[in-house]
């Protein structure tokens, strides 16, 4: 593989979000689905935000999150993702800069607001999230840096981009510049509800177009339609690439070439919010795998990460990453 400018170019909906507490009694009396990412809108939104207790307001989004994990490893990482030129799109972009992470995608000119997603955290630390889209909407091919994807050793996919049309061409399009540019293409499943929604069009992204590919065992029993973990094990080993499976405090399986290997997952003196989790866990993982180092290394340094996030409430951590992985790489 060609040197490159970047290890890991990140795609997703650039959304801030804004968390807060609530039990399951606010859950039911408000129609959420608790666990899952529901899509809302505009009326929705500002219905459920007057709801909301008091919160908090943090930069997120799933590869988002993603790539400001990887820098705070150490790694080198950009991201192309849609906001508006409004104050959450400036504090958005502001976040993800800071973190050390290239961002130079065009804010949308007029339009939708920047997306915001409203997490409600149950006590059991699980988070029901309602997601309006609003700029994200508005990504679309033209977004699509050719020359940043073609110097990236992998481009990174959140599934939540199947849900906006034109944020679908954008994800076609960085797929076939990266393997034409012999790079690696990378897709997070995001939610079982997500890929319930594009069945067939998943089944074939992961069995055509992806190279590493990232699920919980919710996610990828959804993908081959079954309960039984060890039967989506089974499918996916047969597709001979690289996935890494995640099954909260069981751990995770790391499939490569068709070998499998279980990591542990990491101790958590407290879990106070999920959010996150998934995509801390592909910071560390990728942030390994490009540097070449062995699948249970790369599920460790994953599990290291998500382990941090879901300590504390937001999905970006807040402790230093580099200094919780020294001795494993």
């Amino acid at each position: 593989m060609a040197s490159a400018e970047f290890d890991v170019t990140g795609i997703g909906n650039a959304i801030v979000d804004v968390i807060a507490h609530a039990d399951d009694a606010f859950l039911a009396a408000n129609a959420i689905e608790k666990g899952a990412m529901t899509l809302i809108d505009t009326a929705r939104a500002e219905e459920l935000y007057g709801r909301m207790g008091p919160g908090v307001e943090v930069s997120g989004g799933s590869a988002g999150n993603t790539m400001a994990g990887f820098a705070a490893l150490g790694g080198k990482g950009a991201y192309i993702g849609k906001v508006a030129g409004d104050q959450l799109g400036t504090v958005f972009a502001h976040d993800i800069r800071a973190s050390g992470v290239h961002f130079a995608t065009r804010p949308l000119d007029g339009g939708a607001p920047t997306a915001r997603c409203l997490i409600l955290v149950t006590p059991d630390a699980q988070r029901s999230m309602n997601t309006y889209l609003g700029a994200c909407v508005e990504l679309g091919p033209e977004d699509i840096d050719e020359t940043l994807i073609r110097g990236s050793q992998v481009t990174y996919l959140e599934g939540y981009l199947w849900d906006p049309p034109r944020a679908k061409e954008a994800f076609r399009k960085a797929a076939e510049i990266a393997h034409a540019a012999g790079r690696k293409v990378s897709l997070s499943l995001s939610d079982s509800f997500c890929v319930h929604r594009h069945h067939a069009e998943f089944v074939d992204l992961v069995e055509n177009h992806v190279d590493i590919l990232f699920a919980n065992e919710h996610e990828i029993g959804a993908l081959y339609g079954t309960d039984r973990f060890e039967d989506a094990l089974a499918a996916v080993k047969k597709l001979g690439k690289v996935a890494a499976l995640t099954r909260s405090e069981k751990g995770a399986v790391i499939v490569s070439g068709g070998e499998t290997v279980e990591v542990k997952a990491e101790p958590v003196s407290k879990v106070v919010d999920t959010t996150g989790a998934g995509d801390l866990y592909a910071s560390g993982f990728l942030f390994g795998w490009t540097r070449g180092l062995a699948p249970a290394v790369c599920g460790r340094l994953g599990a290291i990460a998500a382990a941090e996030v879901i300590s504390h409430v937001g999905a970006r951590p807040e402790t230093d990453l580099k200094e919780l992985i020294t001795g494993v790489v």
